[in-house]
């Protein structure tokens, strides 16, 4: 029988939860869509190995925008703060978006250091030039969910992507009967679902803002106290995401270099079904011990649980006759790329349970400010990966996409050890008290 506290730590976590879902259903609809058009792993190459992990790299200063908001938003003057330096940061972020996209610094930093097949160059550039407007509209929307969860309205962030989902399918589908190439249609949809999620949200939290976030402020948040909380966080996912060229720029050396970079988002895609559910943990650890929803104890009990649910139902699909009819009938794939994908999901099958158990022990370093300890998680992740990766290209002799996996989840490892070691002593604090009772460092 689910006891009480179970209850609670659920009813905050299934809507954002939810919310990961749709996101991951996102990229793998994506992927179904263009590798029915015309030269599938060519645009999918561009897409999955180019566009897409740039995007990510160059938002990455303000996608933790929504643990800071999440964790810091006490009151009207800490929103203030934090809404004046997302607006800031979303704008020169674009800027360098745009000279990446619209200059010749996109050949410098694709064909310079990503080295990418020469057939993917040019599809990938118009695609990073269609998602302009991705960055701005990634801040802007986190940072109100962030708030949205504080306060008590995470439904309204799974509404907010379900209409994004609705609206990139919708996009896309006119665009293939426009004619248009798999790229456009890729990058205009993620695009303008991104733009419309962004338009709801803001919209949602206007309330929220005028009518939950106290006015009172017992401690005024700085603007050197949010950058000693903030700036650790935006470097960890800028080292995060950054791993994303790293990985492509690594397949692209290694043998099979374009069935590999095809494959990749495909089964990159897949897996996130699963292992976006745990992501969901971070803010719900941080709203639980902040509202005093819940105990730490009670939180790795569900942690656990959950972990070992994903698992078993990624083993599920990926040891089963599912995963040859998901990615040959499904995603659509060629038999020389759907052969590769099958080989390659069931490496992943703990991946799941990892993104839990290291956003259990982010949420509890996030809530205890003690954000400096999430950069060197990172840090420490992306040098395992990268030399992982170092290795497989040195030797030449592996398949690209295999090496890529095994670097990443080994560098996830890593990183959920890293994690659970520097944690220690507020888990020790947390472990049977009320959260109130947990030091916290000053801000």
């Amino acid at each position: 029988m689910l006891s009480p506290a179970t209850y609670r730590i659920a009813a905050i976590w299934w809507p954002l939860a939810l919310s990961w879902l749709f996101m991951g259903i996102e990229q793998p609809l994506t992927a179904i869509i263009v590798a029915r058009l015309a030269d599938p792993a060519i645009h999918l190459a561009a897409f999955g190995g180019v566009v897409f992990p740039l995007a990510l790299a160059i938002e990455s200063p303000i996608i933790m925008l929504l643990a800071a908001s999440t964790a810091l938003a006490d009151h009207k003057q800490a929103y203030r703060l934090m809404y004046r330096f997302m607006m800031a940061a979303g704008a020169s972020i674009t800027v360098v978006h745009a000279l990446v996209a619209f200059t010749p610094l996109y050949d410098l930093v694709v064909i310079g250091l990503l080295r990418p097949p020469a057939e993917i160059v040019e599809p990938a550039r118009l695609g990073l030039m269609i998602m302009l407007p991705w960055t701005w509209s990634i801040g802007h929307r986190r940072f109100h969910q962030g708030v949205l969860i504080r306060y008590g309205d995470a439904k309204a962030v799974s509404v907010g992507t379900f209409i994004r989902l609705m609206t990139n399918v919708v996009v896309m589908l006119l665009s293939v009967l426009m004619g248009l190439s798999g790229i456009v249609v890729a990058s205009t949809g993620l695009s303008i679902g991104v733009v419309v999620e962004m338009v709801f949200i803001a919209w949602r939290a206007r309330r929220v803002v005028r009518e939950r976030i106290p006015v009172h402020v017992e401690q005024p948040l700085t603007w050197g106290g949010f950058a000693d909380f903030y700036t650790p966080l935006a470097l960890t996912s800028f080292l995060f995401l950054a791993s994303q060229p790293l990985g492509s720029a690594a397949l692209s050396r290694m043998p099979e270099a374009l069935n590999s970079l095809a494959v990749w988002p495909v089964l990159m895609s897949f897996v996130f079904l699963f292992r976006g559910l745990g992501f969901a943990f971070n803010e719900v650890v941080v709203t639980v011990l902040k509202e005093k929803i819940a105990t730490f104890s009670e939180l790795s009990r569900f942690a656990l649980s959950l972990s070992a649910l994903l698992a078993g139902l990624l083993a599920l699909v990926a040891l089963t006759p599912f995963a040859p009819f998901y990615f040959d009938s499904v995603a659509g794939l060629s038999d020389t790329l759907a052969t590769l994908a099958v080989s390659s999901v069931a490496l992943t099958i703990l991946w799941p349970a990892i993104s839990v158990m290291r956003n259990l022990y982010q949420g509890v370093i996030v809530y205890n400010r003690q954000t400096r300890f999430v950069s060197e998680s990172v840090v420490v992740s992306l040098a395992v990966t990268a030399l992982l990766l170092g290795v497989g290209v040195m030797l030449g002799r592996f398949v690209g996409l295999y090496v890529g996996v095994v670097a990443f989840l080994a560098g996830n490892v890593v990183q959920v050890v890293w994690l659970y070691w520097r944690s220690q002593s507020a888990r020790r604090a947390l472990v049977g008290t009320l959260p109130a009772q947990l030091p916290r460092s000053a801000p």
